[in-house]
């Protein structure tokens, strides 16, 4: 009963407008160490599946289960937080899975092994459903797009962090030091997420009837936001979080200089992030500055595999890295803005399985065109599916005026 009232007097605190302010900080340390967990291992990933002797398929499939994962797991894990009132438990199953997902990396030198690892790690990143919309509970309703903001920003650094270093750790210590760190950020932040309060939303007459949450998926302005999110992880997981590491090693750069690569697409995604979107929108729209992010990034993605120095392949990264940072928080704002807080998890579960599918789909093809035409064949294929969001975006928001308008206010 202590216990109970302890806990009760926890929550209290954490939804007064002081205890808000400190518990939006606590918890983005949180997300800053589920991610340097979860990334920090990225850019030497796909090099990596290769050092063990895989083929460029096989190095598709590696980066392309990582989504499939999420497209099997996100939804449910959305719409059970929601019918049990309940976010905590799958903090704690983001964790575990990113520890566990790193270990496993280190368990044998065969690319099942790797396989299975990069899954696991796609269970992880399941559980960003709970941790997006548990951010969003400590802002106002119509704060959402600045809870995002800020949630992407935190995102982006600790990508950054982690990356930046991941190089540098296999050139001096070894394949398996990146993953010996990802382990032990992801059990410190677990000790964390101890004295991290329970957040419950308030209890509807009649409880949460499952009908209720399928009606959100019918929302029109999900869906297309929900697929050009899936255009948008399609480059992304073939570019920066993919292949692009192997065409800087294919011409000439050595792994500790991947840092390099890493800094200079996540810097400008950063910046682009935080403040990008609003500026851009405020100037552009949200259609003109959907439009400007995704067609930049089909550029930039086109003008990969013809770069001849690593500089020159990290000038196409400071451009991608921004127009792809104009992009993302202005798709992930939308996805809650206008649900209803019992509800939100469910609306970020399926947005974030929708999206799923560029992150698994995009970098198995990819992985099939380079093993037939080389790298280029991946890198056109993004390029491709980035013109095509740029077009689509233009023709949905211009179809329906309400909802750029909506987009416009909340951004």
């Amino acid at each position: 009963m202590a216990l109970a009232e302890g806990q009760q007097k926890k929550v209290q605190a954490a939804q007064s407008p002081g205890g808000r302010g400190s518990s939006r900080i606590f918890f983005l340390v949180i997300v800053f160490m589920f991610w340097f967990s979860s990334y920090i291992y990225v850019p030497v990933l796909s090099p990596y599946v290769e050092h063990l002797g895989a083929s460029y398929v096989m190095v598709g499939a590696v980066l392309g289960v990582y989504g499939l994962m999420q497209i099997l797991f996100r939804l449910p894990i959305g719409i059970g937080s929601d019918v049990l009132n309940r976010r905590r438990p799958f903090i704690y199953l983001g964790l575990i899975a990113s520890g566990a997902s790193c270990l496993i990396f280190m368990a044998g030198a065969d690319p099942v092994w790797a396989l299975v690892a990069r899954a696991v790690s796609g269970i992880a990143a399941s559980a960003w459903v709970v941790y997006s919309v548990m951010f969003a509970g400590y802002f106002p309703k119509e704060e959402a797009g600045k809870a995002m903001g800020m949630l992407q920003f935190t995102t982006v650094i600790a990508q950054l962090s982690s990356m930046m270093i991941s190089g540098y750790m296999v050139e001096h210590w070894g394949w398996n030091m990146p993953f010996i760190v990802g382990s032990v950020v992801a059990v410190l932040a677990m000790l964390l997420v101890l004295r991290l309060p329970e957040q419950r939303q308030e209890k509807r007459e009649g409880g949460i009837r499952l009908k209720d949450l399928a009606g959100v998926m019918k929302e029109p302005l999900l869906v297309k936001v929900s697929l050009l999110s899936v255009l948008a992880h399609c480059v992304l997981f073939i570019t920066m979080f993919g292949y692009t590491p192997n065409q800087a090693l294919d011409i000439g750069a050595s792994k500790e200089s991947l840092g390099w690569l890493t800094l200079a697409f996540m810097v400008p995604h950063a910046a682009a992030t935080l403040y990008g979107s609003r500026l851009f929108g405020r100037l552009l729209g949200d259609r003109g500055t959907l439009m400007l992010g995704f067609a930049g990034s089909a550029m930039f993605t086109l003008l990969i595999p013809s770069m001849p120095t690593l500089a020159a392949l990290c000038a196409t990264q400071v451009g991608n890295g921004f127009m792809q940072g104009l992009i993302f928080p202005l798709l992930l704002g939308k996805s809650v803005s206008d649900v209803a807080p019992f509800k939100r998890a469910t609306a970020m579960g399926f947005y974030q399985a929708v999206y799923a599918v560029g992150m698994s789909g995009g970098p198995f093809v990819a992985g099939w065109m380079s093993a037939a035409y080389g790298l280029r064949g991946g890198f056109w294929l993004g390029g491709i599916a980035a013109a095509l969001a740029a077009v689509l975006s233009w023709v949905w928001l211009r179809e329906s005026g309400v909802s750029a308008k909506k987009l416009n206010r909340a951004g």
